[in-house]
């Protein structure tokens, strides 16, 4: 019962209730459906079906933007379907990869043998089409060349491992930097955001290598038992003989040496997120950009020296997603959210980690950069007497039992673990 995951946390009780009694339409308003085509409104249901982390902020970006984005997704997931799925032999996926961006102009290409579970925009990928090809040029140009980019790259590293740190950082940029670099040129193109956002794709590349190296630090699990590998052979050969082992409980001290190791990796993108960040002005496409970012850095702080992370999937509190969803709606906040994190961290790290200066010194960095003066923000700490707690804490169960069959669940609230 996710309830029960916030009690003692009276903030994320709060914004629980208020979540789900309306307030996620503060940060995410409902979309007019009436006046889609039939076809834009099944691209925003394969939407709400394959993304659990931007099917929300997506849809409440504004005007023209939202649909383009919407679309750069769709395309880009489909891709990803193509790279994922192992059913296809390499000799017929790496040229589908390679030439996906032209599928974009064919109205009648489709994939109907992917076994995956987001085969559909494979399979319906002509209405996927259509609406491409809806678009205006601009923004057209940018998902057809970052297509074409991301293609060639997951074709690449598809007959090689991630080696060096060096390639883990190709690669993510591959799969998500590029995926940072077609968003903010799209921001441009919509002249929401100054151009200078499109143009720096240095900061925007960080934007994707964080998301994507979280992904990759908190799914090692997930990955390894299917047969993926995305640690960095630099990384876990200081510890192990193979990335396996790392599932051992007698290799649990490596394992957590190579874990931090990576976490501290993943942090150095932080200052460059802040950055980007603080460019940004229009309203909606913040939101779109924050909430993922710091739902990031909450789930870095979670993984950090977690052995769970070779035991499951760590997964941040539905609570505490929903509060850092309702929070990150300005830079304010969003300095105050990321040094709190790094400041958690911070705690964790152990005297023997082999990478403790490296971890200290990027932490250092972060607070610097996220440093605001904190008499200007609300607290983030509730003091509560223990007589109150335990009458809001029945409160809010029995409540929450009520709302839960009387209210249906967001499809949207999947956030990193959601």
């Amino acid at each position: 019962m996710d309830i029960l995951k916030s009690l003692g946390r009276p903030e994320e009780l709060f914004n629980l209730f208020k979540f789900k009694m309306g307030g996620c339409r503060a940060v995410m308003p409902k979309l007019d459906f009436e006046s889609m085509t039939e076809s834009l409104r099944t691209c925003y249901l394969y939407l709400n079906q394959t993304s659990r982390s931007f099917a929300a902020v997506i849809q409440a970006l504004d005007g023209e933007l939202r649909h383009a984005v919407c679309i750069f997704y769709l395309v880009l997931r489909a891709l990803d379907t193509v790279e994922d799925d192992m059913s296809i032999p390499l000799d017929k996926k790496v040229p589908m990869l390679n030439d996906f961006h032209t599928y974009l102009y064919q109205d009648e290409w489709c994939f109907t043998e992917s076994q995956e579970k987001d085969r559909q925009v494979l399979e319906d990928f002509p209405t996927i089409s259509l609406e491409f090809r809806n678009l205006a040029q601009e923004y057209r140009d940018v998902i057809s060349d970052i297509c074409h980019r991301m293609g060639e790259g997951m074709a690449e590293f598809l007959e090689k491992k991630v080696g060096s740190m060096k390639e883990w950082d190709q690669y993510c940029h591959y799969v998500a930097g590029l995926v940072g670099i077609g968003l903010s040129r799209l921001f441009s193109a919509s002249q929401l955001e100054d151009p200078e956002v499109g143009r720096d794709t240095e900061l925007a590349n960080s934007m994707g290598l964080f998301l994507q190296k979280t992904n990759i630090i908190r799914d090692y699990l997930e990955d390894t038992q299917e047969g993926r590998a995305f640690w960095p052979q630099e990384a876990w050969s200081q510890f192990a003989g193979q990335l396996e082992d790392f599932a051992q409980p007698e290799k649990l001290e490596s394992a957590l040496y190579c874990l931090n190791l990576l976490v501290t990796d993943a942090l150095r993108h932080v200052p460059d997120v802040i950055t980007y960040l603080s460019r940004l002005r229009n309203q909606s496409v913040f939101n779109f950009c924050a909430i993922p970012q710091v739902m990031a850095i909450a789930t870095l702080s979670s993984c950090y020296n977690n052995s769970m992370v070779f035991q499951g999937v760590v997964k941040i509190r539905k609570g505490q997603a929903v509060t850092l969803m309702m929070e990150a709606t300005n830079i304010t906040a969003v300095h105050a959210i990321i040094s709190q994190y790094s400041q958690e961290i911070l705690q964790k790290v152990s005297l023997t980690d082999p990478s403790r200066d490296k971890t200290l010194h990027i932490l250092a960095v972060i607070q610097e950069k996220s440093m605001v003066s904190q008499s200007n923000l609300p607290s983030r700490t509730h003091h509560l007497s223990p007589m109150y707690l335990s009458a809001a804490m029945l409160l809010a169960a029995l409540s929450w039992q009520y709302i839960s069959t009387t209210v249906a669940q967001e499809s949207y609230v999947h956030c990193y673990g959601m």
